[in-house]
């Protein structure tokens, strides 16, 4: 069975890298090449304006090519994980799953490069000569010592970033675990004793890293295979190995590590035993990072020592000491600064915002794509996950700004706060189109209310509207229920401390909510028992009710259960004094902008009347987002060529709008290509009152949009934010299942908007 299962894992492997194509990169073109305009502009003659400016200015090729964001990912094969001496060719599958995670986490592009040259002199000639391609180097699984000349001679030589990752990088994360562990034990760095095993680069650069964090180097032991680094020994020895050696008499691992606070293990399995843990200092750290099998199983570790702070290099162990948590987001940082170098302080920067990201709470993706594990920080949580999606913007910003404060930038970042938002923009889509709406939030402060309220992404949206905006959300759900999941998500807030609460089953205000439901419902068939049940049972009608009342401002609902039966209470309860749902706007952030689509949800077949109401409520929306619209009243008839239903009733709607002399650009009724691409439209509807690409779709029918909206959302990676639900005055908003926790902090930016700021 073991044997079946480890050859299916190895055949999945295998046809990972080779199908549907063979490897993990490709080289696609970020410039149209569609005619010969567009060649004579990329090639010959356009392309010698740009090698002419470069030859006067060397810095534009940072503006004119894609050297600014080029990292070269260089090996000789000769250190390949822990397959050892597999040659260059072997190696080229672990240089380009490099080269994706630098896309991957960073949006840096790669090029992998493997080289024949086991001498380290003429394999730092090479690395040199390749210095107009690239806007830094990344060095990679080349043997020690080499790797310490080649990274020498080429930091001597170029004037751009070079950090051999397999050094710099596990010492950066492991400096973050550390630093977090000692938060965690009550220690200090000046004041523990480290042992380590493994003397090779990684081993070396971790320890220079504890150094630079303000660990003693005479509190330093250092053991290889020959046992303790000595003063005089002979066998197994370099220079990196001798600037730790500790006595002049040889001991073993066993002797020494009596009393260690941190065992920092870069060797082999088996090394450290059950015994030598038990002999550690009270509440020792185990750092096991050897892989693929750890110098000791954790385990083994908690059956001595059950305190213990533990981390491998492993992913099915907590506290994985992985290198993609540092070395994307330092070259990202260097490269966005034209940095010369990386130096101390931008390793140091990196290290503090690794592990302060750890301490804060657990963001919903990293939560999302790690779900099942606890995220909370603790001896099990010392370092974020790789998937943390704030690692970017955290840490980045922190390297380009060390960079600048010590004279390695060439092209510094005169508003930080603008760099760092457009980093969390390029994880977080959202992020930019949604700064307008979030700012216009920040004016009043609002009572947002939650219908369900004990769901983990209403908890985390919850938690992140008390962090970064000034509206108070309100959950409906059991108190006892919702504290427990907050516990178990890792987040701080709790119910009555930090946020209000609405207990179903039991709330002083119960009997004025449903005398008040009752009131409103009676000539409606609702009887008092009927309306006692609904709000002892109906969340949405419980927090409509609320809203109603004036004990919040704004509902959101719809986490779970269908659209048009929460819309149900909605209109009963807060449709009236000339209120009513109109639409369902959905705005889907696409790689190339936003794009608008209504209605989603509301009117199934929607009039002409109905239309319009849609579209101009849509356009009201979209310069919340500061959106200049572009309407595009779609149908599958296009400009009259159909007598179809929905090209009649799209037509009559352009009547509306022209007797109306809306203050916005329009045009239909046409198919949604038409709308897209103007060269299309403009060839079959030649007096076309719509320029460039439509950024809002007004569809025929609520099957069309929803179609839309989802086939954007799952087959084009399209972030929905919404639906928002227009002509309710921002009294409530339906939301569908499928929304993130990042969505519905979204929306409650939108419902945290006063209808007075957008008109």
């Amino acid at each position: 069975m073991e044997e079946t299962r480890a050859e299916n894992l190895r055949q999945a492997a295998l046809d990972y890298h080779e199908f549907p194509k063979p490897g993990k990169l490709e080289v696609r073109a970020t410039k149209p090449l569609a005619n010969g305009r567009d060649l004579a502009r990329a090639y010959s003659p356009g392309v010698a304006e740009a090698c002419l400016e470069i030859k006067a200015d060397p810095a534009t090729a940072s503006r004119y090519t894609a050297r600014g964001n080029m990292v070269g990912v260089v090996t000789n094969g000769t250190a390949v994980l822990g397959l050892g001496n597999i040659g260059a060719l072997a190696s080229k599958p672990v240089m380009e799953g490099k080269a994706v995670l630098f896309k991957k986490f960073a949006n840096i592009d790669c090029f992998d490069i493997e080289l024949n040259e086991p001498d380290p002199v003429k394999l730092a000639e090479i690395v040199c000569a390749l210095e107009p391609t690239f806007g830094a180097i990344n060095l990679e699984d080349i043997k020690a010592p080499d790797c310490f000349i080649v990274e020498q001679l080429c930091r001597e030589r170029m004037k751009i970033p070079v950090f051999h990752d397999d050094q710099h990088g596990t010492a950066i994360v492991v400096g973050a675990a550390a630093t977090n562990a000692l938060h965690v034990a009550g220690k200090a760095f000046d004041q523990i004793k480290v042992v380590s095993t493994g003397g090779g680069a990684a081993g070396i650069a971790c320890l220079n890293m504890l150094l630079k964090l303000g660990v003693k180097r005479e509190n330093v032991w250092l053991c290889d295979l020959a046992g303790l680094v000595y003063n005089g020994r002979t066998e197994q020895m370099t220079d990196q190995k001798a600037a730790y050696a500790q006595g002049s008499a040889p001991a073993t691992l066993d002797q020494v590590i009596a009393g260690a606070d941190l065992f920092l293990g870069l060797s082999g399995p088996g090394v450290l035993t059950p015994e030598m843990v038990a002999k550690m200092a009270p509440r020792p750290i185990v750092f096991a990072l050897a892989n693929p099998t750890p110098e000791i199983l954790p385990d083994a570790v908690r059956a001595v020592r059950p305190e213990a702070i533990i981390a491998t290099g492993r992913s099915d162990f907590p506290n994985q000491v992985n290198n993609v948590l540092c070395f994307p987001f330092i070259f990202r940082g260097a490269l966005d600064v034209g940095a010369t170098e990386i130096n101390d302080a931008m390793q140091l920067a990196c290290i503090e915002g690794i592990a302060a990201l750890a301490r804060a709470t657990t963001s919903a993706e990293a939560a999302a794509a790690y779900k099942g594990e606890q995220l909370t920080f603790g001896a099990n949580y010392l370092i974020p996950k790789p998937f943390d999606p704030r690692l970017i913007g955290v840490v980045a910003s922190a390297v380009a700004k060390a960079a600048m404060e010590t004279g390695v930038a060439t092209r510094p970042i005169a508003d930080m706060d603008a760099y760092r938002k457009k980093l969390d923009g390029s994880v977080f889509k959202s992020a930019l189109i949604m700064r307008p709406v979030f700012e216009a939030a920040r004016q009043a402060t609002r009572r947002i209310i939650f219908a369900e309220g004990e769901d983990e992404r209403v908890l985390r949206a919850a938690n992140a509207m008390l962090e970064e905006t000034t509206d108070k959300p309100i959950l409906i759900g059991r108190p006892d229920v919702i504290a427990r999941r907050c516990e178990r998500a890792g987040l701080p807030i709790r119910p009555d401390r930090d946020f209000e609460i609405i207990n179903p089953q039991s709330d002083a205000r119960y009997r004025d909510y449903w005398q008040t439901y009752h009131e409103l419902m009676e000539r409606r068939g609702v009887t008092p028992d009927t309306a006692r049940a609904v709000l002892r049972t109906n969340t949405t009608a419980i927090a409509a009710i609320a809203v109603q009342r004036g004990d919040a401002d704004s509902l959101i609902c719809g986490t779970f259960g269908q659209y048009l039966w929460h819309l149900k209470y909605v209109r009963e309860i807060l449709a009236r004094g000339g209120l009513r749902p109109h639409g369902a706007l959905s705005l889907m952030i696409q790689e190339d902008g936003p794009l608008f689509i209504a209605d989603t949800a509301v009117n199934p077949v929607p009039t002409p009347e109905q239309i319009v109401e849609t579209t101009i409520g849509a356009v009201r929306h979209a310069k919340r987002f500061g959106v200049r619209a572009k309407v595009a009243l779609c149908s599958h008839s296009s400009f009259g060529n159909l007598d179809s239903d929905s090209g009649r009733r799209m037509r009559a709607a352009m009547e509306i709008l022209e007797a109306r002399e809306v203050d916005f650009a329009y045009e239909g009724e046409m198919n949604v290509d038409a709308a897209l691409d103007p060269e299309l439209r403009a060839r079959i509807f030649p007096h076309t009152r719509l320029e460039g690409a439509a950024n809002i779709l007004i569809f025929a029918f609520t099957d069309a949009a929803s179609t839309a909206r989802n086939m954007l959302r799952m087959k084009a990676g399209g972030l929905e934010v919404g639906p928002i639900l227009m002509g309710m005055g921002n009294l409530a908003h339906v939301v569908t299942p499928s929304i993130t926790a990042r969505g519905l902090l979204n929306m409650s930016a939108v419902a945290g908007t006063p209808v007075s700021h957008y008109g």
